[in-house]
């Protein structure tokens, strides 16, 4: 049996997320859904069922692109 590679990780910490819906909008599997915290801020999440792992949403996230060009 073929082991699945890891769930993506999105961010850590909020600090590490500026709520710009880029995972969510390049997702193939509408597997990411965006969710308000407590002060209106939007976070993605994502539904461990429908994703596939393809990892687009490391690849077009600003801050994970900002830290990779480092």
């Amino acid at each position: 049996m073929k082991k699945m590679k890891e769930l993506p990780i999105l961010f850590g910490e909020k600090e590490l997320c500026c709520g710009c819906s880029a995972c969510y909008a390049i997702c193939p599997k509408s597997a990411i859904y965006m969710v308000l915290d407590e002060e209106g801020f939007p976070y993605p999440k994502i539904e461990t069922e429908k994703c596939v792992r393809c990892y687009k949403c490391i690849a077009v996230c600003p801050i994970k692109i900002k830290e990779r060009s480092r």
